[in-house]
C-alpha cells in the first residue's frame, strides 16, 4: 500500500487530532448537566451514575472487537463510522431531554458513545502508527493522544458554560454539531492506511496476546488504575478531610480545580513525552522517567496538607501520566507487526479501561467503609508506577534481549 508523503502524513495526523478533539466534546458535555438534570427529570442518583459510566462499561466489551475489525477491513471506514456514531449519540441527549423516557434515551446514547469511542480510539492510534515513521512516531502519538485528551475537558467547560447561559438543549445540540464536523473532516481527509485487498477472515475474540501487547497493556492498566481510578475518585474526599479550600471553593469546587491542573499538566507532557522519546531515540528511558515522576507525585499527595503542596502533587501526577502516553503507544506500534496493530491498540485500550473502572471499586470502599487512611492509599498508589516500570523493563528485555532497545531496533 502506498502511504502518504511526509506532508501528507502530517495532514492526516492533524485531521485525526481535529476529529478526535471535536467529537470529544460529547464525552464531557454531559457531566456538568446530567447530575443536576437528573432530579428534574426524575432520574435517581444511582441511575445517573450508571448512565455516566455506561460508555466505559460498553467500551470494555467493544475495545477488542474494534481492534480486530480494523485489522480486517482497515482504518478509514471504522474511524468515520465511529465518529458518526458518537455524533448520533450526542444528539441522543437532545432526544432524551424532550422524551417521556429520558433515562432510557440517555442510557442508549451513552452505550452508543462507548461503541463509537472504541472504534475511534483504536483507529486513531492505528492510523497514526501507519502514517508515521519510527523516528517520529512518538511525537505523532503524543499529538493524537493530546487531541483525544483535550476534547473531554473542553466538553466539560462547554457543557457548564453553554447550558448555564443558553440552556441544556443548546449545549447538547452544539456538541452534536461539532461531532458532525469531526465526521466530515475525517471523511474528506483521512485515507485508508491499514489494509489493501482482501483480508483473511478473523474472529472477534482473536485479540493480540503477544508479550509486547500484554506488557504495555499492564503498564496502561496501572496508570489508569492510579490516575483515573484512585486519584479522580478520592480527591474530593481528601480535600474535605483535610479542610483544604482553593479560592474559597468547597471540596467539590476545589477538587475540580485540582483535576483540571492534572489534565492540563498531562496534556502538556503528552506532547513533550512522545517528542522526547523520538529525540532520545529510545522509548523505555523516557517512560521510566515519567513513571518515577508519577510515583513522586503520589508520594507528595500522601502527606500534603496545603493548597500549594496538592497543586505540586497534581502537576507531577499529570506529568507522569501524560509523559508516558505518547511513548507507550509508539512503542506498542514499534513492536507489533503492521497487520496486527489494530488488535494491539484494542487490547491496550481494554487494559486501560479495566484499570480505570477497577480503581474506584477498590479505593472508595477502602476509604469510606474500611477506614483506610489517605496517606496509606496514596503511598500504595505511588508503588504502582514503579511496579509498572519493572513490568515494562522485564517484558521488553524478554522480547528484545535488551533493557532499552533503540527506536530502530524496536521497529517491526
Amino acid at each position: 500500500m502506498k502511504l502518504p508523503s511526509i506532508a501528507g502524513s502530517n495532514r492526516v495526523v492533524f485531521a485525526v487530532v481535529a476529529s478526535t478533539f471535536f467529537v470529544g466534546f460529547g464525552g464531557g458535555v454531559v457531566f456538568p448537566i446530567l447530575p443536576n438534570l437528573g432530579a428534574v427529570l426524575g432520574i435517581s442518583p444511582f441511575l445517573v451514575g450508571l448512565i455516566l459510566s455506561a460508555n466505559r462499561i460498553t467500551r470494555l466489551v467493544a475495545n477488542a472487537p474494534a481492534g480486530v475489525l480494523i485489522d480486517r477491513v482497515g482504518t478509514r471506514t471504522p474511524f468515520v463510522a465511529g465518529l458518526a456514531i458518537e455524533g448520533l449519540a450526542t444528539f441522543g441527549y437532545v432526544v432524551a431531554i424532550v422524551s417521556s423516557f429520558p433515562e432510557g434515551w440517555f442510557m442508549l446514547a451513552r452505550v452508543c458513545w462507548g461503541i463509537g469511542s472504541a472504534l475511534v480510539f483504536a483507529t486513531a492510534y492505528t492510523i497514526t502508527a501507519d502514517v508515521s515513521e519510527a523516528d517520529s512516531r512518538g511525537t505523532s502519538m503524543g499529538i493524537v493522544r493530546a487531541g483525544i485528551t483535550f476534547g473531554f475537558p473542553a466538553g466539560l467547560v462547554m457543557g457548564g458554560v453553554v447550558s448555564d447561559v443558553w440552556g441544556n438543549v443548546t449545549a447538547f445540540v452544539l456538541a452534536a454539531a461539532f461531532a458532525g464536523l469531526a465526521s466530515v473532516i475525517a471523511y474528506l481527509i483521512v485515507p485508508e492506511t491499514h489494509v489493501e485487498g482482501e483480508q483473511r477472515a478473523v474472529k472477534p475474540w482473536d485479540v493480540e496476546r503477544s508479550l509486547p501487547a500484554l506488557t504495555i497493556g499492564l503498564v496502561n492498566f496501572g496508570l489508569y488504575f492510579a490516575y483515573i481510578g484512585v486519584l479522580f475518585s478520592t480527591l474530593v474526599l481528601l480535600i474535605d478531610a483535610r479542610a483544604i479550600s482553593i479560592f474559597g471553593l468547597d471540596a467539590q469546587g476545589s477538587s475540580g480545580m485540582l483535576m483540571a491542573v492534572t489534565v492540563l499538566s498531562g496534556s502538556v507532557f503528552t506532547l513533550g513525552g512522545g517528542a522526547l522519546s523520538d529525540s532520545v531515540g529510545a522509548r523505555v528511558p523516557v517512560m521510566l522517567g515519567f513513571l518515577v515522576t508519577s510515583c513522586v507525585g503520589f508520594a507528595v499527595l500522601a502527606f500534603g496538607s496545603s493548597f500549594e503542596v496538592l497543586v505540586l502533587a497534581c502537576v507531577l501526577i499529570g506529568a507522569g501520566q501524560g509523559g508516558v502516553g505518547g511513548p507507550l503507544t509508539a512503542l506498542l506500534a514499534d513492536l507489533t507487526p503492521e497487520e496486527r496493530v489494530g488488535r494491539a491498540m484494542g487490547t491496550n485500550n481494554v487494559f486501560g479501561d479495566v484499570g480505570g473502572a477497577l480503581g474506584p471499586l477498590v479505593s472508595l470502599p477502602l476509604i469510606q467503609d474500611l477506614g483506610f487512611g489517605f496517606d496509606g492509599l496514596y503511598a500504595a498508589s505511588a508503588v504502582i508506577p514503579m511496579l509498572a516500570g519493572v513490568i515494562l523493563v522485564a517484558g521488553i528485555y524478554v522480547h528484545t534481549g535488551r533493557v532499552s532497545p533503540t527506536v530502530s531496533e524496536s521497529a517491526s
